[in-house]
């Protein structure tokens, strides 16, 4: 009886017979009680008086003796409340118990809370009827691996995942291999994943690199010549350099390249650099057709400007072609691909049904891969018309394949990987008479004139295996063609592609003199212009080559039926076809050194034989660069690479502050301990080049004549100044407001080039020694000054060698020497330069006083309460730290200031540190074609001529270089390459 739950509650009222419920069971009565109370008095005086749940520590509070009686009534009342207690807990389920708990604990499993399948067949009935409303969302049953794996499947999962981001043609090669990045709208290949740096530089220097640049856009003009020209002349300026009507672009032979602005509005508002290629002239027709490739990021501007110049404004909307299965297509490849079920409500997968085919198409082949845009809705128009001019813009994105073979050895790999086409057999062609309707190659055949042309392309295409180097050749040249199917010939195993030799006459055993005059005016004149021609200009050639490609297991099946095994079928069928265009890239161009370093074919394909290419290629022992590669290519040439060295474009400066946001990121990741304090180095931007403000401060020094002021400026130590860097904020925020927004340009006039060029020397790599350069005016202040007037605002684009050893990195300032500097080259050219003095901190007491705010508050609060709230503050107390701030501080706030980093908006670039600011590198490494650090930049034109003015003749073009995180000083001469 005294052991009883608190639970347990009894009726309250009389009892019989005067009997009590505090001896039956803790219940509550205010009568008298008939139990004798006990005769020790508990030790505990708080100690209340009956039944106590717990252990008591004296046993006070208990009766030491049994209850003389017991009450009938009130006793089955207890016991009934406590069977009623037992029986509520044993069969109401509350939010904790579980079925699970019915299992014994070595049956117990966390899976089984989660999986009701995982139960006994006996509860799992009640343990479904627990779960009620908690039931989860029913998952679509994934498919198995041999599922997945199937043909038709495939197809489905490859045409889905790149609704958002095109795939090309090689993606699923590229991503087995590559680190994959989503740029532009693609998937594209950035980096191998395992370590290739110097054998891709190896393979462009020795022998052949590949890359996929399909993701560039291809825009077709199509019209009369004449108007073509005159729409085009807006975008373009002659200053530049070449247009789009070159002598040698315009026939067709060569491949131009053009710096391409808004329309009227050269220098300045520049979209980006394209290249474009002419089809060669039909006699007797001034219609002409352009081809125009561009970057992805700037080919939404670029074909608003040709709309706008071109007056082609109205859009031609596709027509719905309705579902036709070709006469050639083989049957494992499957009609045309219906409309995505994306897009059709009716055909929405059901949440928990196996995803299967439909009764409508479950006898039907699979859908074909996405050949093209894939992103693209079907009634996205592609093609505008001018009624005025009667030009005809046409979009051919990813219509198109490109891939570029870059190094000395890529017209072996292609004379290895490449064969001219075969005629068709006639016979063939007579039993096969329903089958070659609907090719084009057969009814290519039949047209004399158009055989004579194909046989003299393919004599120039044998005379090109005999060249040693792909440089010799004039660059741009471009090359039509027809070939049989690479797969044909594919090796067994991969071969690296040896040079050619030349051709030997059996006969005397010496090389034919024939084939000797004609490589010689090959290399001098390059390709003819009727050679030029391409049927892949033709739409509909494209179409039929691409609808009529021969699958991989056809062709595997024909394979197995040669009598030899290995050989090559014969006869060629007639599907394997393709017409092809072949386009020079001249490599390195500018300066005085490794020319034609770099150059090799861009090989143009029809859409849809990508891959069929890409291995052939492959197996010829070529090395497979991404877009890293690309980057390192231009670099190694001297060449700006776009987006990342075009600051006066818009896509040069999306992708600055791209840039910026990934390097900040990276920054904030590491600990403050643990990261460069670039306040102490004396770095305002080590993220970022502010060329704007670069050049409206160097315009501003020329305009106050401060040659005084920039040498008292130098004089100075770097700890003098930081005592006035506040001040510096101040003013130079006063300045950057009150001056009226202008934008900056990229110096790309060619006279002004080559002046600027040799005024500063150029030398070779290191300086080792001088190049010679024509004639050129003396720079003096009235040169200076005049060539400021028009170039005052201007930035170029310039390479610097370091002397002696250092790895010039990504940001690093360029700076100007002083007297005392130039002392130092004396003693020899690989003597050290000077140091950066460290600058102090100012913003790293605010930023601990930041922290330690809260902390002082709360304490502050703390000690106010417990003195009384009848004590009030004085009124003269200080400020709180955490909200107090120095008048002369920066306007960005404490909360967003990050600990070594100097805060918006910045001081003055050009005079922060002891030596005086002309730009920064964009680009650098340890070249290992020069085999010293090579770094490409901007360089402000105005500054760079009043350096060049107040340097000496023997030191003329010698600057210093410091990287971001380092405070030494490097000397480096500067070189403009035209």
């Amino acid at each position: 009886m005294r052991n009883q739950p608190v639970s347990v509650q009894y009726p309250s009222g009389s009892t019989q017979n005067g009997g009590d419920t505090s001896v039956t069971g803790g219940g509550r009565d205010d009568g008298p009680s008939n139990v004798r109370p006990s005769t020790e008095r508990p030790k505990n005086p708080h100690q209340r008086a009956g039944w106590v749940r717990g252990h008591q520590k004296d046993g006070g509070g208990y009766a030491k003796e049994m209850p003389k009686l017991i009450t009938a009534g009130a006793f089955a009342r207890a016991r009934s409340a406590e069977v009623r207690a037992m029986l509520k807990a044993v069969t109401v389920t509350t939010g904790s118990s579980h079925v699970c708990g019915a299992l014994p604990k070595h049956m117990r499993r966390r899976a089984m809370s989660h999986n009701t399948k995982r139960l006994p067949r006996r509860l799992r009935d009640v343990a479904n009827r627990m779960a009620g409303s908690k039931k989860k969302k029913e998952q679509a049953k994934s498919k198995s691996r041999k599922a997945r794996r199937r043909h038709g499947n495939l197809l489905l999962e490859f045409n889905r995942r790149q609704r958002k981001n095109m795939w090309l043609e090689t993606h699923i090669w590229h991503a087995k291999r590559f680190h994959m990045v989503k740029k532009w709208g693609y998937c594209l290949g950035d980096r191998p994943t395992y370590k290739c740096y110097r054998p891709c530089y190896r393979a462009m220097s020795g022998h052949c690199l590949l890359q996929d640049l399909s993701y560039y856009c291809c825009i077709e003009l199509q019209g009369e010549e004449d108007k073509l020209l005159a729409s085009l002349s807006q975008l373009t300026s002659k200053e530049a350099g070449p247009t789009f009507a070159a002598a040698l672009s315009l026939s067709g032979r060569r491949q131009g390249s053009v710096m391409v602005y808004k329309a009227g509005q050269y220098p300045s508002q520049p979209l980006g650099p394209v290249t474009f290629l002419w089809r060669p002239r039909t006699q007797g027709s001034t219609h002409r057709q352009l081809w125009i490739w561009a970057h992805p990021i700037i080919k939404k501007d670029l074909l608003l400007e040709l709309q706008t110049v071109c007056q082609c404004c109205e859009a031609v909307v596709p027509p719905v072609v309705p579902v036709v299965t070709p006469a050639e297509v083989v049957p494992t490849l499957g009609p045309e691909p219906e409309p995505k079920p994306e897009k059709n409500p009716e055909t929405k997968q059901i949440t928990g049904t196996k995803r299967k085919r439909s009764c409508k198409d479950a006898s039907g082949p699979p859908a074909k891969k996405i050949l093209g845009d894939g992103t693209r809705s079907p009634t996205t128009p592609v093609t505008w018309k001018s009624s005025s001019t009667g030009i005809v813009i046409n979009d051919l994105t990813m219509e198109i394949v490109r891939y570029r073979l870059i190094g000395p050895q890529s017209h072996s790999v292609l004379a290895e990987t490449l064969e001219a086409a075969t005629d068709c057999d006639v016979r063939i062609m007579e039993i096969n008479k329903s089958q070659s309707s609907s090719l084009w190659w057969p009814e290519h055949c039949k047209d004399e004139s158009k055989m004579n042309l194909h046989q003299q392309q393919a004599d120039v295409y044998h005379i090109l295996k005999g060249i040693y180097s792909t440089g010799e050749l004039p660059p741009g040249t471009v090359l039509g063609l027809t070939v049989d199917d690479p797969r044909l010939t594919l090796p067994t195993k991969k071969v690296k592609a040896l040079p050619c030799e030349h051709a030997v006459c059996v006969c005397c055993g010496f090389v034919s003199e024939v084939d000797e005059e004609k490589r010689k005016e090959l290399m001098l004149r390059g390709v003819s212009e009727h050679c030029c021609q391409s049927y892949l200009w033709e739409q509909s050639v494209r179409d039929n080559v691409t609808d009529n490609k021969i699958s991989e297991q056809e062709l595997n099946r024909m394979r197995s039926e040669v009598l030899v095994p290995g050989s090559r079928l014969s006869p060629t069928p007639l599907q394997g076809r393709v017409p092809i265009l072949l386009v020079h890239q001249p490599g390195k161009q500018v300066g005085h050194e490794m020319s034609s370093w770099g150059a090799g074919w861009d090989l143009l394909l029809p859409k849809g034989w990508g891959m069929a290419f890409w291995v052939p290629l492959v197996y010829r022992g070529v090395r497979i660069g991404g877009l890293n590669m690309s980057l390192k290519h231009s670099q190694n040439k001297g060449a700006p690479h776009f987006p990342h060295d075009y600051p006066d474009c818009f896509a040069g400066v999306h992708f600055q502050e791209e840039q910026e946001t990934e390097l900040l990121d990276k920054f904030k990741r590491r600990p403050p301990a643990k990261r460069t304090n670039y306040i102490k180095h004396g770095c305002l931007a080590p993220f970022r080049c502010p060329w704007q403000q670069l050049a409206e401060e160097w315009e501003l020094i020329l305009r106050e004549g401060g040659e005084d002021r920039k040498g008292d400026g130098q004089t100075g130590t770097a700890t003098e100044a930081d005592t006035e860097m506040e001040e510096e904020v101040t003013s130079h925020r006063d300045i950057t407001v009150t001056k009226p927004p202008s934008r900056i340009t990229v110096l790309r006039n060619t006279k002004s080039l080559r002046l600027l060029s040799g005024w500063c020397k150029p030398t070779t790599s290191k300086g080792q020694r001088h190049c010679r350069v024509r004639e050129l005016p003396p720079l003096d202040r009235s040169a200076t000054t005049s060539f400021l007037t028009a170039h005052g605002m201007s930035l170029v684009w310039v390479r610097l060698s370091l002397l002696s050893k250092g790895k010039p990195e990504l940001h690093a300032m360029v700076c100007v020497p002083t007297a005392e500097d130039l002392q130092l080259l004396k003693k020899g050219p690989g003597s050290s330069g000077p140091q950066e003095p460290p600058h102090r901190d100012h913003f790293k007491s605010r930023i601990k006083r930041r922290k330690k705010g809260p902390k002082k508050a709360a304490t502050s609060s703390l000690s106010s309460k417990t003195e009384g709230k009848e004590s009030n503050p004085p009124s003269g107390s200080e400020p709180n730290p955490t909200t107090s701030e120095d008048p002369k501080s920066s306007p960005k706030s404490s909360s967003d200031r990050i600990f070594g980093l100097w805060p918006d908006p910045l001081p003055s670039v050009t005079s922060h540190c002891s030596r005086l600011t002309l730009g920064w590198v964009t680009q650098g490494d340890f070249s290992l074609s020069a085999g010293c650090g090579d770094a490409l930049g901007f360089v402000s034109v105005a500054g760079l001529l009043n350096t060049l003015v107040n340097q000496p003749m023997e030191h003329r073009g010698m600057l210093l270089l410091r990287n971001p995180a380092s405070l030494h000083y490097r000397f480096a001469k500067i070189n403009i390459e035209v």
